[in-house]
């Protein structure tokens, strides 16, 4: 079978019904309903669905800036989200059983959430490069050793992160790379005619970033415990958005020429904010400590649109389509930091300065490992992958309209 086999009439089928059936069928020996008495939260139910809609809306849209793939960005957006949940309230359960069964609860769906978050930030690395087959296998193997990663920070290290810088930022950003420089492919050194935006694909985008801007407070909050803690949690997340905008906004201008806005930037470094104040979303940092992580996380996010993201590709060969290594990447580790610094000052109860830096390390060494060791398996030629040619183009996999397929044409 070549590598670039792109048929995935038999391929696609077998190993997604598979892949469902097994789970099934795990389901039916492990998970039960849980009784509900220990939920004490009535706010619960509620932020469950705004982070719903963040997985399902947010990192969808997001992702349909390039022109020509937005079918792609939000369709299989949706398939790995819909296969990751359930996987992932798998993985995470059996570190969690009672009695040899899964309880299955709003927590856990809500957990079952953010592990699927790690696998569409990785989504993001390899955009427009890679079979839908391809994204399944990353899938169940980046779940898996997502949860591994997750025990041993929570369980074990016993380190704060109630927003997940590391565990699911920083992690799912280096799985992402790493995926990505073993992906590397050198016919697109020089870039390719469909890696790019047109002016609706960026304001469909934008509708992503909106979303994902409005909800991230819930996202940062929604398992941290209820009362003066979780309305910590979405202070500090709430604020430290809002000047990361100021900056993102402020350092664009500054780089582009004659002082005009990137729309890349715009979708990106503005929820960087987000991202940054989330290992010490609950500790009491006053207001202007999270604004000051906004600040800071909008100005390393920009700069690294501008200046990283093409000196990683031309020098390592990451090829990083949707930059999640300046969205998610540099603050998730900025966050990380941050949470050290917290711990120190004693701003949590009970959390270490050498816990938290242990919890870091172990995000991304467990990232970086496991991301190269799926890159090698997701590289095996009987998964296949599209040609360098039909990279970032929808029609390879989906039945696009023929009127899409007409003005293509007439553009070429």
């Amino acid at each position: 079978m070549p590598a670039y086999s792109t048929n995935m009439r038999l391929k696609f089928p077998i190993v997604a019904l598979a892949l469902e059936i097994i789970t099934i069928i795990l389901f039916a020996v492990f998970a039960v309903y849980d009784d509900g008495k220990k939920l004490t939260s009535l706010l619960t139910s509620p932020v469950f669905q705004d982070v719903h809609v963040m997985i399902f809306i947010g990192f969808g849209f997001l992702m349909t800036f390039l022109k020509r793939y937005g079918f792609s960005s939000v369709g299989i957006n949706l398939l790995l989200a819909a296969f990751g949940l359930q996987w992932g309230l798998l993985m995470q359960g059996i570190w969690h059983m009672d009695h040899g069964k899964i309880k299955v609860n709003i927590f856990k769906i809500i957990n079952a959430d953010f592990s699927t978050a790690t696998v569409l930030i990785s989504f993001g690395a390899v955009l427009g490069k890679t079979s839908p087959v391809q994204l399944l296998i990353m899938t169940i193997l980046e779940i898996t050793i997502f949860s591994i990663n997750e025990h041993l920070v929570a369980s074990i290290l016993k380190a704060n992160d109630v927003g997940a810088s590391m565990i699911i930022h920083a992690y799912g950003a280096y799985f992402g790379l790493a995926v990505a420089r073993v992906l590397y492919r050198p016919g697109l050194r020089n870039g390719h005619e469909n890696d790019g935006s047109v002016y609706h694909s960026d304001m469909f985008a934008m509708i992503g970033t909106v979303f994902l801007w409005m909800f991230w407070p819930s996202f940062n909050s929604a398992i941290a415990d209820p009362g003066y803690t979780q309305l910590t949690a979405v202070i500090n997340t709430y604020l430290s958005l809002a000047a990361c905008v100021l900056s993102a906004y402020a350092i664009s201008s500054l780089v582009e020429h004659k002082g005009k806005l990137d729309m890349v930037h715009i979708q990106n470094a503005t929820l960087a904010g987000g991202v940054a104040v989330g290992t010490c979303a609950d500790m009491n940092i006053e207001p202007f400590g999270a604004m000051l992580i906004g600040l800071l996380a909008g100005v390393i996010s920009t700069l690294g649109f501008k200046y990283l993201t093409p000196m990683l590709a031309s020098n390592l060969g990451i090829q990083d389509t949707c930059g999640v290594h300046n969205l998610h990447g540099m603050p998730g580790i900025l966050g990380g930091l941050a949470g050290v610094v917290a711990a120190a000052m004693g701003k949590k109860k009970n959390a270490t300065a050498s816990m938290q830096a242990a919890a870091l390390a172990s995000s991304i060494g467990f990232a970086l490992v496991g991301g190269a060791i799926t890159g090698l398996i997701m590289k095996l030629p009987i998964w296949g992958q599209p040609p360098d040619q039909n990279c970032f183009d929808d029609s390879i996999y989906w039945e696009v309209p023929q009127e899409e397929e007409e003005n293509e044409g007439t553009h070429c």
